[in-house]
């Protein structure tokens, strides 16, 4: 069922217009599916296996109170494994979809003692209906960003839940030297186009309540250089030129220096949508 009326709002169509760039095109790589694979290969050479990103661990302890033992989980997009590692621990049965034949032969080799974890090499929004058996749980945590048909994806974990399916993104605020640069110097910035709050909004278009649980997390870049620091804390700036001295008065109160190397803290959070498959 899809909500209408004089209020309703197309949160599909805003949401496939956040899919663009800050100039108003389509990133290639939203697109181009090889472009797509060359990435995941190339992030997976440098990780180590097993290998995860450490504000995860919070993310799954949350994630870890809606999901039994005795469940079989369905995953979408599991990248190098954040949630995917500790599920594996923890369920009775996982399967892993990924459109990424580097992420599923990664996780694969990572975990060949792993007898009750498969996977299916599929775009998870354009799934046929027999693709995929129902699970217990169907989880995807960042992995979104590329659907374009966000309501088909929607709709395949409202189906193939069996008690519950759980979203997680990642969320702001934007590191706070971008507000600086933006509210004092007047920079354009590449403030983010899409958040957890647009799958509410999805979700509530399709007659679904969901739940939100916000979580709060810390993450601590690390750089070998000042030069490091400042290059890297540019990227969001979307000026064509800028005053270096402007991004290195914004940095000055969230940086701090020992031996050598330089260490910005962030404050962020994560955003977890559930709901019991309607």
């Amino acid at each position: 069922m899809t909500r209408k009326g004089p209020l309703a709002i197309n949160y599909e169509a805003l949401w496939q217009e956040g899919m663009k760039d800050w100039h108003g095109q389509m990133p290639e790589r939203m697109v181009n599916d090889q472009l797509e694979e060359q990435f995941w290969a190339q992030s997976i050479a440098r990780k180590k296996a097993g290998q995860t990103d450490p504000y995860a661990e919070k993310i799954f302890q949350e994630i870890k109170k809606s999901i039994q033992p005795e469940d079989s989980v369905l995953e979408i997009g599991p990248g190098w494994g954040n949630y995917t590692f500790p599920l594996a621990d923890h369920v009775r049965k996982l399967t892993c979809v990924d459109s990424s034949e580097s992420i599923l032969s990664y996780l694969e080799n990572c975990m060949e003692d792993k007898q009750h974890v498969s996977y299916i090499h599929a775009k998870w929004e354009s799934l046929a209906e027999d693709e995929v058996e129902a699970h217990d749980i169907v989880i995807g945590v960042n992995c979104f960003y590329r659907m374009y048909d966000i309501k088909s994806a929607l709709y395949h974990m409202n189906r193939l839940a069996k008690k519950r399916a759980i979203i997680g993104m990642t969320t702001g605020p934007i590191q706070p030297h971008y507000d600086i640069l933006y509210e004092k110097f007047g920079y354009d910035i590449k403030f983010p186009r899409r958040d957890y709050i647009e799958f509410l909004n999805l979700l509530y278009e399709m007659d679904i309540y969901a739940e939100c649980k916000i979580i709060p997390l810390e993450r601590v870049y690390e750089y070998e250089s000042y030069e490091q620091l400042v290059t890297t804390q540019s990227k969001k700036i979307l000026n064509d030129t800028f005053n270096r001295e402007h991004v290195e008065e914004a940095l000055l109160p969230f940086i701090e220096e020992k031996n050598g190397r330089y260490y910005y803290r962030h404050d962020f959070h994560a955003a977890l949508v559930s709901w019991e498959p309607k």
